[in-house]
C-alpha cells in the first residue's frame, strides 16, 4: 500500500519475520497453552498429560498462582491460525475451534504493578482488558497482521520501522514520522530566511 501524504512517500507492506510479542515484550498475562501442532503462548512447567479436562488446568493454576484473573484462550484453525478469549464465532465452532489455554496474571503481580495492596473491582476489570489487549495483539502476531513502513521524497529514502501491529497503525506511525520532516523543514526553511534578511538589511 502507498499514499502520498504531505509530499512524502509512505509505502507500507506486510513484515514478513515479525518478532514474537510473547518473548520479545514485557507482558503482565501469563499464557498457558498446549496444542499438538503449533508452539503457543509462554514457556511454563505444566504438562498436558497431567490433565483431564481444561477445569482440572484451571483448578491447578488457581491453587498455583492465585490469579487476580484467569481467562481462557481459544483457537481458530482454518487456513490459519487466530487466538482470542471470545467463546463468540468463530471460535466456539465445533470443527475448526478449540481451547489451547490460559492466561492469567497472579494477584500478587497486579499488586506489584499498580502499586495497590487490594484488588478493587474496577482495577480487576482494567487488569481483564489489559490481557485481552495482549491476547488480541498475540493474535494478530499468528494471523501476520504486523507491518512496516518506509518513507521516501523524491526517490530518496528517508526512513523506515518494522514490527506495527496492524496497517492502521503502522500507516498513523509513518504519519507522525512525515509530520517531523516537515516540521523540520519548516524550521530549517526558517533559519535560512532569517540569516538572509540579517545580511543584506
Amino acid at each position: 500500500m502507498k499514499e502520498q501524504y504531505k509530499g512524502y512517500t509512505i509505502k507500507i507492506e506486510e513484515d514478513t519475520d515479525p518478532s514474537n510479542p510473547r518473548t520479545d515484550r514485557d507482558n503482565l498475562g501469563t499464557m498457558v497453552c498446549f496444542h499438538s501442532r503449533y508452539d503457543l503462548g509462554d514457556k511454563h512447567d505444566y504438562k498436558q498429560s497431567n490433565f483431564n479436562s481444561w477445569a482440572e488446568l484451571r483448578q491447578a493454576l488457581v491453587r498455583d498462582q492465585d490469579p487476580a484473573v484467569i481467562l481462557p484462550l481459544r483457537l481458530y484453525d482454518h487456513s490459519g491460525i487466530s487466538m482470542s478469549t471470545s467463546t463468540t464465532y468463530p471460535y466456539n465452532d465445533q470443527w475448526d475451534s478449540m481451547q489451547v489455554g490460559f492466561i492469567y496474571v497472579s494477584k500478587e503481580k497486579v499488586r506489584k504493578e499498580y502499586s495497590k495492596k487490594a484488588i478493587s473491582k474496577k482495577l480487576k476489570e482494567k487488569v481483564t482488558t489489559y490481557l485481552v489487549g495482549e491476547v488480541e495483539t498475540y493474535d494478530q502476531y499468528l494471523r501476520g497482521d504486523v507491518y512496516g513502513y518506509s518513507i521516501s521524497k523524491k526517490d530518496e529514502d528517508l526512513d523506515s520501522c518494522w514490527g506495527y501491529y496492524g496497517d492502521e497503525c503502522c500507516l498513523e506511525e509513518a504519519k507522525s514520522v512525515v509530520d517531523y520532516y516537515v516540521n523540520k523543514d519548516f524550521e530549517l526553511n526558517g533559519k535560512q530566511l532569517d540569516l538572509f534578511e540579517v545580511r543584506y538589511e
